[in-house]
């Protein structure tokens, strides 16, 4: 726990590679944002028209993006790039992601306004010729 809080942990030019859990760990992670964004991809292609639209959108371009991010990461964790592997880096992409997924979640609480406002128009235009 103490190496976490290192500062020679986090801004090591040369941390050498991810040890063998943490690397099975991540690409895990890295495939299930790959799976991720074809199941996004696909629902956005079915579901064209609705309220869910951008949300869907903002879903897939998230997964997307995040699974290009991880795929770079761990190509320069197995080149052994110097500046590139820095552990620094991951926590950025996390904080990153969290505040991503922070305007996705504004969005997602949204989406009951946005019913509701919806509602009150079909109800509105129910009495217009």
């Amino acid at each position: 726990m103490s190496n976490l809080l290192s500062w020679n942990f986090w801004f090591n030019l040369r941390p050498g590679a991810l040890t063998l859990l943490p690397q099975k760990i991540f690409l895990i992670f890295v495939i299930a944002l790959i799976f991720f964004t074809a199941l996004f991809s696909y629902i956005k292609a079915v579901k064209n028209k609705g309220l869910y639209v951008k949300l869907w959108g903002k879903l897939y371009f998230f997964s997307l993006v995040n699974s290009i991010i991880g795929l770079l990461m761990m190509f320069f964790n197995y080149e052994m790039a110097p500046f590139l592997t820095m552990r620094f880096w991951y926590l950025l992409w996390f904080i990153g992601s969290v505040v991503w997924l922070f305007y996705i979640i504004k969005e997602i609480m949204k989406i009951p306004e946005k019913k509701q406002q919806l509602k009150k128009e079909k109800e509105f235009k129910k009495y217009i010729p």
